[in-house]
């Protein structure tokens, strides 16, 4: 190591301590906010928890930024203002969303009421007389939770398999509550794909969230920019010959209540291209109504993809020397 490297080795080690520690205090921050709002009426709860994310957490944690720079790179020609409202609304109904789904017991029992809605419910109810397994996907929409609750509340079981939190502290529990609703649920990985195959196979019912970034995943343009996205939703629809169906727990006006949207499924075909139809599906949804969509991802990796191009390119040109 030269003299020039051991800076940076220091300064990077820095860095990681320092995301640790933020991740740490974010993770208290939440945790303390979350036991308090439960304690409140559920309005009164969800307004709390929509301000106090929208605020001071997003602000701080950078996520109002992340936001809006997304915005910018899909939306160029967007006004800032018009950014920063989309930005401070979409904090506002995680905050919501992050709430409701510590209360999915709660979530469930709102949900009861709430009617299945779109052309998916005919396709859905005959799909259970026949016992013919359904795998739903859906994207970071409104809360994705809402839909997954109301078929809970009617009797459904519904599995799933959700991604690992980057921040571990704030994984911990979150994974513990994803359990709660109903199961079997997996993390993401290879064993936990395994076990949701199993479970639709054997004629359950299951949902995907698609909408994140995967460096192996195909590149399917999202919203007009590439954005790697795997293809696994389709892929075990077709191992199991599931009803691949899109729906999506849209947040009405009220910030409480939710349509829950229940679309045709997507037909049997080339795994990419149901892919591309599950995005198109998306798409729509967050172009009718941005302020839902999950913008605080980093879903595209600009820069990453083009780092990881330059190294093709360099490999390429290497063999055809």
């Amino acid at each position: 190591m030269t003299r020039k490297e051991e800076p940076n080795a220091t300064e990077a080690e820095a860095e990681e301590l320092a995301g640790s520690r933020i991740d740490w205090v974010t993770d208290i921050v939440l945790r303390a906010l979350i036991r308090l709002a439960l304690t409140l009426p559920l309005r009164m709860r969800l307004s709390i928890m929509g301000g106090l994310i929208s605020r001071v957490v997003a602000p701080l944690a950078g996520y109002r930024a992340r936001a809006e720079a997304n915005l910018a790179y899909i939306w160029p020609d967007m006004t800032e203002d018009r950014r920063r409202a989309i930005a401070r609304a979409v904090s506002d109904n995680a905050g919501r969303t992050m709430i409701e789904n510590y209360d999915v017991l709660g979530l469930r029992d709102r949900m009861a009421g709430s009617p299945l809605l779109g052309e998916g419910v005919t396709e859905l109810e005959a799909a259970r007389q026949e016992g013919r397994p359904v795998l739903f996907v859906t994207g970071h929409f409104g809360n994705f939770e809402a839909p997954r609750a109301a078929l809970v509340a009617r009797g459904y079981q519904i599995g799933g398999l959700y991604r690992p939190m980057s921040n571990p502290f704030f994984n911990a529990h979150y994974a513990q509550n994803m359990h709660a609703l109903s199961g079997p649920v997996f993390e993401q990985g290879r064993r936990g794909t395994m076990g949701l195959v199993k479970h639709i196979r054997q004629g359950g019912m299951g949902v995907l969230l698609f909408d994140v970034y995967d460096s192996s995943g195909a590149k399917i343009d999202f919203l007009g920019k590439p954005a790697p996205t795997l293809t696994s939703a389709a892929e075990i629809a077709l191992r199991t010959n599931a009803l691949l169906m899109p729906f999506f727990g849209i947040r009405r006006n009220d910030g409480v209540s939710f349509d829950c949207i229940f679309e045709p499924s997507i037909p049997h075909g080339d795994p990419v291209e149901m892919t591309r139809e599950m995005t198109r599906r998306l798409e729509a949804r967050i172009e009718k109504d941005p302020a839902q969509w999950f913008w605080i991802h980093r879903r595209w990796k600009p820069r990453r993809q083009e780092k990881k191009a330059r190294k093709r390119a360099r490999e390429a040109a290497q063999k055809a020397e």
